[in-house]
């Protein structure tokens, strides 16, 4: 079905900044890799997405392929992350039929709710496996074309007429920055995605690849919104009050902040993980109490009491 360009990409974008150029993503048929690889399309290149589901996979890809005319996506199913040999087979036949790989987003993942005492240890292994395991394996796959890409497309700084190459990023959360009940086996795969990019920063920075994260809050109309929160309309109301822009996001913010690391504007951002969530993961100390609870209390500018002053008594 065709998506409306506004939904997935901001009006600020040059066409053709990514003419020629390749993206390779895992989870590419997701709700929100799907948005960013087509905004990615829409802008000139040609994709490879992955994922386990054949059919899902296939069709996402002709899907994503309707936003430009003469745009080439191919969808390769039935590939598990967790197999570095079935992803290089993939990485290196995207590379042969599309000429290359420029940017790649590891973006396959697991989740799902759950107390430690209700994990059993191997759930745990299986989203550390999906999570942490395969966003390595991806990068393990795409490295060489990457640092290829770079040596192509200079790193200089400076605007260059064949654009930007040697992109990669990963994509995260945000539950182990402020702990979360329920997210153990989250907090801890995405805890490692996070240390791989930046090890990959710093040890392939020198060939003139970068790596960076994305970490999305709850985005509207996504498989995590769907997974990961009640959508009653009572609680969807509760949960956005701890954002302090007071909605859910869209995915198209997060194609437009793919977009930007992926563009010139990007060139010298390495290592770095951009939160976009609204401000929500900085409300992880707002306070849950009936009596102060965020934001209502803070924009009502009542004065805090009925507990112990910090001031000294005056005697």
């Amino acid at each position: 079905m065709s998506v409306p360009r506004e939904k997935y990409l901001s009006s600020v974008w040059a066409d053709g900044i990514f003419t020629n150029k390749v993206l390779f993503c895992t989870g590419g048929a997701g709700t929100i890799c799907s948005m960013q690889v087509r905004a990615f399309v829409a802008l000139g290149g040609n994709a490879c997405i992955i994922g386990r589901n054949v059919e899902k996979t296939e069709k996402g890809a002709e899907d994503i392929a309707t936003v430009r005319p003469g745009s080439k996506v191919i969808g390769i199913g039935g590939v598990d992350v967790r197999e570095p040999k079935a992803l290089q087979s993939a990485a290196d036949r995207c590379a042969k039929e599309l000429g290359g790989v420029d940017f790649a987003i590891a973006g396959a993942a697991g989740n799902f709710l759950a107390p430690i005492s209700q994990l059993s240890a191997n759930a745990f292994k299986t989203v550390m496996d999906i999570d942490a395991l395969g966003s390595y394996n991806t990068a393990k796959a795409v490295l060489p074309y990457l640092v290829e890409s770079a040596q192509k497309h200079k790193n200089t700084g400076s605007a260059q007429p064949t654009g930007t190459g040697g992109r990669l990023m990963f994509i995260s959360a945000t539950f182990h920055y402020k702990g979360q009940p329920l997210q153990a086996h989250v907090a801890a795969a995405k805890a490692a995605v996070d240390q791989i990019s930046h090890s990959i920063a710093i040890e392939y920075g020198p060939y003139g690849v970068t790596s960076n994260i994305i970490t999305p809050g709850p985005i509207a109309n996504t498989e995590g919104v769907e997974r990961l929160s009640k959508t009653d309309p009572e609680s969807m109301k509760a949960s956005m009050k701890r954002i302090p822009l007071g909605r859910y996001g869209e995915v198209k913010e997060i194609a437009d902040a793919t977009v930007y690391l992926f563009s010139e504007a990007g060139s010298y951002v390495n290592g770095n993980t951009l939160v976009v969530d609204g401000g929500q993961w900085r409300t992880a100390g707002a306070s849950e109490s009936a009596a102060w609870q965020y934001p209502d209390f803070l924009m009502s500018g009542a004065a805090v009491e009925g507990v112990k002053s910090g001031r000294r008594s005056k005697l």
